[in-house]
């Protein structure tokens, strides 16, 4: 699996790191997101063995987010590795399920600060996470992308199991006011990320 050579701060609370993956031919992007419980790791795909640890030094890592099933990447790994809990939709984990995972459906709130909504008509098991505070954030797994040739953008039809369902579904995120969101494959968009949202569903009415 590729693996990141280092991570990149967002802010005091939001991380970053990508790698090129040939065999998916597309840059993959993890995050992890700080909380008052610790921090998360989102679709984490490997961090160079140095950066693990400095990241670990901003918070204790209370779990392990999977946001759907083509994004159990190091998950298990590191879930073994830190003793912690994957929390995951059930669909993501389709065949043989983690020993320490934590089933997750709409509305479950990993901790005080993060909130699940799932996206159904995506990829199996599509989740966002939002976490409120200090102007909200947004992370999403497939269901949105934010890269070259198409920018901002849906997931591309041919990759959903119902775009429409999807783009649905989608308006669920407009109700949770966000600044910020991060994706599984794309550029963070780090102002007026519900406004951007917004305007590409409309264009979809």
């Amino acid at each position: 699996m590729t693996i990141a050579r280092d991570f990149d701060q967002l802010c005091h609370r939001l991380f970053i790191w990508q790698n090129y993956d040939p065999a998916a031919k597309t840059d993959l992007f993890s995050s992890a997101i700080t909380t008052c419980a610790g921090i998360y790791l989102v679709d984490p795909i490997p961090l160079e063995p140095s950066q693990l640890p400095r990241l670990r030094e901003q918070s204790p890592v209370a779990g392990i987010v999977v946001t759907n099933a083509n994004h159990q990447r190091a998950a298990t790994r590191y879930s073994d590795e830190l003793s912690a809990p994957i929390f995951a939709h059930r669909d993501s984990f389709p065949d043989k399920k983690p020993s320490r995972l934590a089933e997750i459906e709409n509305g479950t709130k990993i901790c005080d600060e993060l909130e699940v909504v799932v996206i159904d008509g995506a990829v199996a098991g599509e989740i966002a996470l939002y976490q409120p505070p200090h102007g909200g954030t947004i992370v999403i797994g497939d269901a949105l992308i934010n890269f070259e040739p198409y920018g901002f953008a849906f997931l591309p039809r041919k990759y959903c199991a119902n775009e429409k369902e999807m783009r649905r579904s989608l308006r669920k995120l407009l109700t949770r006011k966000a600044e910020r969101m991060l994706f599984a494959h794309g550029t963070p968009i780090l102002c007026g990320a519900t406004g951007r949202l917004q305007k590409l569903l409309d264009v979809d009415l």
